[in-house]
């Protein structure tokens, strides 16, 4: 299949499934999509890429921790470190069994050396010889239910929240340094309300 086949084909394959895809402008890869999954009002934000010069689809979730629930962290970190470090290692081995690839965001407070969970990505790639809409649609359902547990634990253990999304340092770092110097590539962000928001940097999957 040439790339704008498989272009059309992605395409046609969310707006089937009602995802309401939206294309960005991106000169790294040969497709670029965000949307919403599951849709409707209450789905998180994805972004699926075709980077050029790669025989992989990528899909992509980023997820920022509600402000309420990083204080609280925080004071979790100060009254009893040894069980706070015991939770962050829970969390990392919820994200390996759920068998996506995954990075998070850990801030820092004094004299601790570890902070808040700021924020938490989730990928899978899809190479192109195992590529199919239910490959493409399995492997989305997979990430979200890898953020859905995280989600309701981080609920469960450190509240609700306040419905604003809280700061990330590691993306403030990475702004800072593009300003100084752009890259070939842009970043591509939007923000949900509440606690979710969404950053992608095409350049993880070149």
């Amino acid at each position: 299949m040439d790339p704008e086949d498989l272009v059309s084909t992605i395409q046609n394959w969310l707006e089937e499934e009602g995802l309401s895809p939206k294309t960005q402008k991106d000169d790294r890869s040969e497709g670029h999509w965000l949307l919403k999954y599951p849709p409707g009002p209450h789905g998180h934000m994805f972004a699926v890429v075709k980077p050029k010069g790669r025989d992989l689809v990528a899909i992509s979730s980023f997820t920022r921790v509600d402000l309420g629930q990083q204080q609280e962290m925080t004071r979790h970190v100060k009254e009893d470190l040894e069980s706070w470090l015991e939770w962050l290692h829970d969390m990392r081995l919820t994200l390996t069994g759920a068998g996506v690839d995954w990075a998070i965001h850990v801030g820092s407070t004094p004299n601790t050396g570890t902070g808040p969970l700021q924020a938490f990505n989730v990928s899978l790639p899809i190479w192109l010889d195992g590529l199919s809409k239910n490959e493409m649609m399995q492997s989305m359902r997979r990430l979200w239910l890898a953020k859905l547990a995280l989600i309701h634990d981080i609920k469960h253990h450190h509240g609700p929240g306040i419905g604003k999304p809280g700061p990330v340092d590691d993306l403030e770092k990475k702004r800072a340094k593009s300003k100084k110097g752009k890259s070939a590539g842009e970043e591509v962000e939007t923000d949900e309300s509440g606690s979710f928001g969404s950053g992608f940097d095409p350049s993880e999957w070149v």
